[in-house]
C-alpha cells in the first residue's frame, strides 16, 4: 500500500473537531406542570441529549437525558418544586454543553392548582410574518414588561406565514422568540395558514411535529385524546385550547363533546378560552359570511359558543382578522351581527376602573355570566377592514399584542401597539356582590343601546356612545393615538 502524507495528516486531526454539534434551535419550553417541565431543542447532527438543572447556576447538579441518538431533543424534568425558578442547561454526550446567548435559561414551575398567585398571560395572534412589523410587536411587549417576566403566553394561530413550514416555524417562531421560549413555555393553536403543513386528524405535520401539548390531562383539565384540542390549569385559571380550523366543529362532534365535559370538570375561577378564528369580527375577515374561512367562524359562533357560555367561559381570544376588536360583556349572539340586540349584553360600560367601571361576574363559572370576545389577530401586520361589528367596544386597526394579568379575583387586560402605548385596557373583577351601577347613569339597566357607526367623507368617523360621549377615532397613520381618541384604519389593507 502506497503512504499518503496528506491521508496522515487528516488521520491525525481528531474527531470531535467535526463532530461537535450545532444548536439549530431552541432550547423551549413546554407542557408545563407544578411538578414537571418539558425541554426541547434541535441540533444539527444525531446525539444524545442531556439537561443539567439546579435552583442555582452554581448548582446545577440534577441530570435529566433522553434515550438514542436525535436532532428533535425532548427531554422532561421531574420531581420539580412547585412555583420554584430552576436555572438549566443543554447538551449532548457527557461533557458537551451548549452556552446560552443570555446569562442563563431558567424557568418557574407552575404553583399548586387552585392557588392565586398573581399571573401574566402575553398574547399575540397571527404573528408569524418574520418581518419588521412582528419584530416590533415583540420588542414593544419586551420593554414594556421589562423584569417581569411573564408566567405564560398564547399564540392564536397563523404562527407561521405563508404555509407553516418547518423553515417559516424557524424564522417565525424560533429565531423571533428564542428569548422568551427559553423562559416561559408556549401554548399555541392551529391557524388556516399552519394547517397547510399539518393534519389535524391524524395529529401529523409541523405544528404537531415542533410542539408537545397534553392529550392525557397531564396540565389538568380533562384528557381530549389529542393534540388538536386540549385544557391546562395554570394557578386558578382554567384555559381551554379548541381547534377551529381542522376538526369537526358540529354540535355532535367529538370536540364539542369534550368541551361540555371539560367545562363541568374544572373548578377553577377564571375560565379562558383561546382558538383561531373569531366568532365576531368586521375586520379582514367577515363573521356574517359563510363564504369566508370556509364558515368556520359562524360553526364556532353557533356550535361552540353556547356551549362555552353555558360553561361560564369569562374571556375567548382568536385571531385571523389582523386588526384589534375588543366586545363588551355579553352573552348569547350567536346569529349574524345584525341580531346583535340589547339583551345580549350584560354590561354597557368599557370596562375601565378608571373609566365607567369594570365588568362585574359572580366568583366562579356561573353559566351564562357573560363574557369578553377579543379579535388580536394583529401581532404580525395589519390588514383593515370595515371594523364595525355591533358587538365590539373598541375596534383597531394597529399592529400590537395583548396582555392579562389575574390577581385572585381580578383580571386586567391591556392591548400594547408595536409602540409601547396601552390602546384598550379593561377590567373583570369577580365578587359575591351584585353589579354595580354604571358610573355617571342614573339608570340600573346594564343593555346598552346599540349605536352605529356613522361614515365619514374625511379621515375619521365618530362613534357616539351616550354614556362616554363621543369619541373620535382616526386613522392609523395620525401622529398621536390615544385611548379616548384612538387610531382606527377603516380602509382595507393588503
Amino acid at each position: 500500500m502506497k503512504f499518503s502524507p496528506v491521508a496522515f495528516v487528516i488521520a491525525l486531526i481528531p474527531v470531535c473537531a467535526w463532530a461537535v454539534p450545532e444548536l439549530k434551535r431552541g432550547p423551549y419550553l413546554q407542557l408545563p406542570t407544578p411538578n414537571s417541565m418539558v425541554i426541547r431543542w434541535r441540533t444539527d447532527s444525531p446525539v444524545g441529549g442531556i439537561v443539567r438543572y439546579g435552583p442555582s447556576l452554581s448548582s446545577l447538579t440534577n441530570l435529566s437525558t433522553h434515550a438514542g441518538q436525535l436532532t428533535d431533543h425532548v427531554v422532561e424534568l421531574t420531581r420539580l418544586v412547585p412555583g420554584t425558578r430552576y436555572f438549566y442547561s443543554i447538551g449532548w454526550g457527557k461533557d458537551g454543553w451548549f452556552s446560552p446567548s443570555t446569562n442563563s435559561y431558567s424557568f418557574t414551575t407552575p404553583p399548586p392548582v387552585g392557588t392565586e398567585k398573581p399571573t401574566r398571560i402575553w398574547v399575540v395572534g397571527d404573528p408569524g410574518t418574520a418581518n419588521a412589523g412582528q419584530f416590533r410587536v415583540r420588542d414593544a411587549f419586551y420593554r414594556w414588561t421589562g423584569p417581569r417576566t411573564p408566567d405564560l403566553w398564547l399564540m392564536l394561530g397563523d404562527n407561521a406565514y405563508p404555509s407553516g413550514t418547518d423553515a417559516e416555524y424557524g424564522r417565525a417562531v424560533f429565531d423571533a422568540y428564542s428569548w422568551i421560549l427559553s423562559q416561559t413555555p408556549l401554548w399555541p393553536t392551529l391557524g388556516n395558514h399552519d394547517a397547510q403543513s399539518a393534519n389535524s386528524p391524524t395529529q401529523s405535520g409541523v405544528y404537531y411535529d415542533v410542539f408537545t401539548l397534553p392529550t392525557l390531562g397531564q396540565c389538568g383539565g380533562l384528557a381530549s385524546g389529542t393534540e388538536a384540542y386540549y385544557s391546562f390549569d395554570y394557578a386558578d385559571i382554567h384555559f381551554i385550547c379548541l381547534d377551529s380550523q381542522d376538526t369537526d366543529r358540529s354540535k355532535e362532534g367529538s370536540m364539542a363533546a369534550w368541551l361540555r365535559a371539560d367545562l363541568e370538570s374544572t373548578a377553577r375561577n377564571w375560565v379562558v378560552c383561546y382558538f383561531h378564528h373569531p366568532p365576531y369580527t368586521k375586520g379582514s375577515h367577515d363573521s356574517d359570511s359563510t363564504k369566508d374561512s370556509g364558515a368556520r367562524m359562524s360553526e364556532m359562533r353557533e356550535n361552540i359558543l353556547p356551549i362555552l357560555e353555558q360553561g361560564g367561559v369569562d374571556l375567548v381570544l382568536t385571531g385571523h382578522s389582523h386588526s384589534y376588536e375588543r366586545s363588551f360583556l355579553i352573552d348569547g349572539h350567536y346569529g349574524t351581527s345584525a341580531s346583535f340586540g340589547t339583551t345580549m349584553v350584560k354590561n354597557r360600560g368599557n370596562g375601565r376602573v378608571d373609566g365607567n367601571g369594570s365588568y362585574h361576574k359572580l366568583p366562579g363559572s356561573m353559566p351564562h355570566g357573560g363574557a369578553i370576545y377579543v379579535v388580536a389577530g394583529s401581532s404580525g401586520q395589519i390588514s383593515g377592514g370595515p371594523l364595525n361589528h355591533p358587538a365590539m367596544f373598541l375596534s383597531l386597526n394597529q399592529l400590537g399584542s395583548l396582555v392579562l394579568d389575574v390577581n385572585g379575583s381580578v383580571l386586567d387586560a391591556k392591548f400594547l401597539n408595536d409602540s409601547g402605548e396601552v390602546l384598550d385596557y379593561f377590567t373583570v373583577q369577580k365578587s359575591p356582590s351584585a353589579a354595580p351601577r354604571l358610573r355617571g347613569s342614573s339608570s340600573t339597566s346594564l343593555f346598552l343601546p346599540i349605536s352605529q357607526v356613522s361614515e365619514s367623507q374625511g379621515r375619521s368617523s365618530r362613534l357616539k356612545r351616550p354614556w362616554l360621549g363621543s369619541q373620535v377615532y382616526s386613522q392609523a397613520t395620525e401622529a398621536e393615538s390615544k385611548v379616548g381618541s384612538t387610531s382606527l384604519d377603516r380602509t382595507h389593507g393588503s
